[in-house]
């Protein structure tokens, strides 16, 4: 992380730009929308992290933990959740 005093009171958007690097950044946002993805695909389904835990064999506390952004999953943990909810990774161009 890049060192900055930074008054309190800006934007999330202005403060990250000078709280974080570039490649933090990136990093964040990508597991944004990869939290947001399989959450949103939960809920489409209608379906509960139990019954997510039931299908996918991942236990419940770990879903949360994914959905809530605290914690770094390995691949496979991913695959097992999106092949549940019927989906899968693709690598695309930025």
């Amino acid at each position: 992380m890049k060192e900055n005093n930074i008054p309190l009171g800006q934007s999330w958007s202005e403060y990250k730009e000078t709280l974080l690097t570039a490649e933090e950044r990136r990093e964040i946002d990508i597991r944004t929308q990869l939290m947001s993805a399989i959450f949103q695909a939960r809920r489409e389904m209608g379906i509960t992290q139990k019954c997510l835990e039931e299908v996918s064999g991942v236990k419940q506390p770990a879903i949360a933990r994914l959905e809530n952004g605290k914690t770094d999953p390995q691949l496979s943990t991913l695959l097992k959740i999106l092949g549940a909810l019927g989906k899968t990774i693709a690598i695309v161009p930025k």
